[in-house]
């Protein structure tokens, strides 16, 4: 089976053959759009900055539990951090490298590296238990409901016991020939079952007993000649909210489903090779060309899309009440006004690419950068 990167950088012939012809790194098409100056009428306050450690050639993100957030680097570094203060609640080295992001139920902290090893650690941060997956996890794990689960690049979904480390089950689909190595998240749906997105284009709700399928939905199908022009995977985490579970696939389409039973509500042509946020009213993602669009979560119907970011990378969105937050390849963290798409704040970071969508811990926005540093912004008016 062979692996395609989403790099952490403009997309150059590596990434681009799969969009269009790459006949050359000067391709105007991938040219960057140059920040446009504008009134922003949303104050974004830095109030603090920490370092985890560089993601080298992986993608790491963070997570929030409460007021406190989560994240690791690939030297080894997990830290527990105070969202109000930036100060570390504990931090430990453990002696693997990693290659995924964090996973926490702010009890127990999972993560996972290169050689398939998982490692979880307690409220105190010292190692409770390790484990082995078959396959390296580029995903970061899920911890909830008893359970610690991770991914494989290869698509297998491995359940183990919180307390104990023993695994309990595997969920595989049919391996597709050719995928892409993104940070495919998984969500969980109540105390019932695990949403994840496959290689191929398929969407499942896992038994969170059994490791048994109770529905799997086409998102998209593989079209095209070639390996390449048929790579369909979906990308992203899962969104959930209520009953409605939504999804986006590279070369596919994007989607709302019933979660319960797995039935579309709605569905259109698109292609992302990030992911998507939802919230109540809106369904937001960026293209594969960092045009960003934001649906009616309804119905679908296109409530505006803006090229203000083209080419530039943009990470995961985050719907942050009456904005949409993306990172890009410069390390700027941008609000777009839900309603509009319009640009109503920006703010710099270390110039290095944010990939992993924002997250929301208490009242503090944090971001995590490519070059490993965590920053909390406090938006307001």
């Amino acid at each position: 089976m062979i692996f395609l990167k989403r790099y952490a950088v403009p997309l150059t012939c590596a990434m681009t053959v799969l969009l269009a012809a790459c006949s050359s790194t000067k391709d105007e098409r991938r040219v960057p759009t140059p920040l446009a100056d504008f009134k922003p009428v949303l104050n974004v306050n830095q109030t603090w900055k920490v370092s985890v450690g560089k993601a080298g050639r992986y993608l790491f993100s963070p997570v929030a539990v409460g007021d406190y957030v989560f994240a690791a680097g690939t030297n080894g570094t997990v830290a527990k951090i105070d969202a109000k203060t930036g100060q570390d609640v504990w931090r430990v080295k453990l002696k693997d490298d990693l290659s995924a992001g964090v996973g926490s139920d702010g009890n127990l902290t999972a993560v996972g590296g290169l050689k398939g090893q998982v490692d979880v650690l307690g409220a105190d941060g010292k190692l409770l238990w390790t484990a082995t997956a078959p396959g390296e996890i580029v995903s970061p794990p899920l911890v909830g409901n008893d359970l610690v689960i991770v991914r494989t690049i290869d698509g297998k979904v491995i359940a183990f016991n919180a307390q104990t480390g023993e695994q309990k089950w595997v969920f595989q689909l049919r391996a597709v020939p050719l995928n892409l190595r993104v940070a495919a998240g998984m969500t969980f749906a109540g105390n019932q079952a695990v949403l994840a997105g496959f290689p191929g284009g398929t969407f499942a709700a896992i038994n969170l007993q059994t490791g048994d399928a109770y529905w799997q939905a086409p998102v998209s199908y593989p079209k095209g000649v070639t390996e390449v022009e048929r790579i369909n995977d979906v990308t992203g985490a899962p969104g959930l909210v209520g009953a409605q579970t939504c999804a986006v696939t590279f070369q596919g389409r994007i989607g709302c489903f019933d979660a319960n039973t797995g039935q579309p509500v709605w569905e259109k042509n698109f292609s992302s090779d990030s992911g998507l946020a939802q919230d109540e009213q809106t369904v937001a993602a960026g293209d594969d060309w960092s045009v960003v669009n934001a649906f009616r979560a309804s119905d679908g119907s296109q409530i505006w899309k803006t090229d203000a970011l083209k080419n530039r990378s943009v990470s995961v969105p985050y719907i942050l009440g009456r904005a949409v937050v993306v990172g890009d390849y410069k390390g700027f963290v941008h609000f777009l006004n839900t309603e509009s798409g319009e640009l109503v704040g920006r703010a710099p970071t270390d110039g290095s690419a944010i990939t992993a969508a924002p997250v929301l811990a208490g009242n503090t926005l944090v971001v995590q950068t490519h070059d490993g540093d965590l920053y909390g912004f406090r938006p307001g008016n």
